[in-house]
């Protein structure tokens, strides 16, 4: 009779092996189901079988789209895995994640249900990349969103050998040009905010940490010589973890005290309950924490009567961290720690220096005794 039951023994999975027209084709699903066991591929078989029969007696066409047209197999693969990761990772990746797949790796692998979780290789996951219609870093985005799915796989046994990633100089991902604020205009927008709202704002400037870190800051997070920064909000959610998953201890500046006491006097007095260090005294969240859109409210406010025209996280921490580097001459290793990053290469677009301070550079006595010295000495 017409067709067979095999199994793979890298897919670990059973396939109908059917003849049709001139190809074979290797039916992997049933009912959208994987063939996991052989009373569910010999099923499939009997069924097809029936069928073929059928046509045959009334003269019609066999339909083999009808078994070969299915989910993608990489589709229900990437979804189950989404749902199988949501509670361990942070609301904005998943809804990163979650905007990838549907956007860009559901479309991509059901126009190409031909390739199966097993035969994502290098080759077709360029074609992929290729297929985004987004910028560099864009693409990167929802190519690694493959990629954190197939490490799943592979470590699950899903898959026998992990594929090769393009590298990220194949993305044309283009660096921006880090915007920032010289000290005094920085602190001009600071000092245009509603003084009752300025004491979170100054947080940021002097501790070079995250706007949602400043926001999920608990009062029991300061002993009164340091912040421990240990958790913040992804997607208006709040989550007890920081972006990078790290525990951070802030000393605090020593020109921030006296904005410890105006947080202290907000709920000294009894009439607001908050376990936040930071209370937006008009916020109307429980414990009347402050949130990102308010603070980018505030900011962008403020920058339109400053005349400036940068966003919260720019002209904060951006704007610290390259004030560091280009106003007092600290080196990167030292902002580095400073900042309490993990990597070097985290700061490096810091030192990025703007062109009066590269003029200075290379105008200085140094620069131009060397070359002064170089020239009496081709003359001579």
């Amino acid at each position: 009779m017409k067709g067979t039951v095999n199994y793979d023994r890298r897919m670990k999975r059973y396939y109908v092996s059917w003849y049709h027209e001139g190809k074979t084709h290797k039916i992997w699903f049933y009912q959208g189901d994987p063939l996991t066991d052989y009373p569910i591929a010999e099923r499939l078989l009997n069924s097809m079988r029936s069928e073929a029969d059928y046509c045959k007696k009334r003269g019609e066409p066999f339909r083999i789209e009808k078994y070969i047209k299915r989910a993608s197999d990489v589709v229900v693969y990437l979804n189950r895995w989404l749902e199988d990761i949501k509670e361990t990772i942070s609301p904005a990746t998943y809804k990163d994640y979650s905007n990838s797949i549907r956007n860009h790796l559901t479309p991509f692998y059901e126009k190409h249900s031909d390739i199966l979780l097993h035969d994502i290789q290098y080759d077709n996951i360029i074609r992929l990349m290729n297929s985004v219609k987004r910028s560099g870093k864009g693409k990167h985005n929802v190519v690694m969103c493959l990629h954190a799915c197939l490490a799943y796989a592979h470590q699950s046994k899903r898959i026998a050998v992990m594929p090769s990633f393009p590298k990220r100089k194949q993305y044309n991902i283009v660096e921006p040009v880090i915007q920032w604020l010289p000290s005094d205009r920085q602190e001009a927008v600071i000092r245009t905010i509603p003084e009752e709202h300025q004491p979170i704002f100054w947080w940021l400037k002097y501790h070079l940490r995250r706007p949602s870190e400043a926001c999920a800051l608990l009062k029991d997070d300061f002993d009164g010589d340091c912040f421990t920064v240990r958790r913040g909000f992804s997607a208006k959610r709040p989550v007890e973890r920081t972006k990078t998953g790290e525990i951070h201890v802030v000393p605090c500046h020593v020109d921030f005290y006296q904005y410890v006491e105006i947080e202290k006097s907000k709920y000294s007095n009894g009439r607001i309950l908050s376990p936040y260090f930071f209370i937006n005294p008009t916020g109307k969240k429980p414990g009347k924490h402050y949130t990102l859109v308010f603070l980018e409210k505030m900011w962008l406010k403020a920058c339109q009567i400053t005349g400036e025209n940068i966003s919260l996280y720019k002209g904060l921490k951006h704007s610290t961290a390259s004030q560091f580097i280009n106003e007092r001459g600290m080196s990167l290793s030292d902002l580095q720690i400073a900042g309490d990053w993990s990597r070097l290469e985290s700061v490096k677009k810091y030192g990025k220096v703007e062109i009066s301070k590269r003029r200075e550079l290379l105008e200085s006595k140094v620069i131009r005794h060397y070359f002064g010295s170089k020239v009496k000495t081709e003359s001579n």
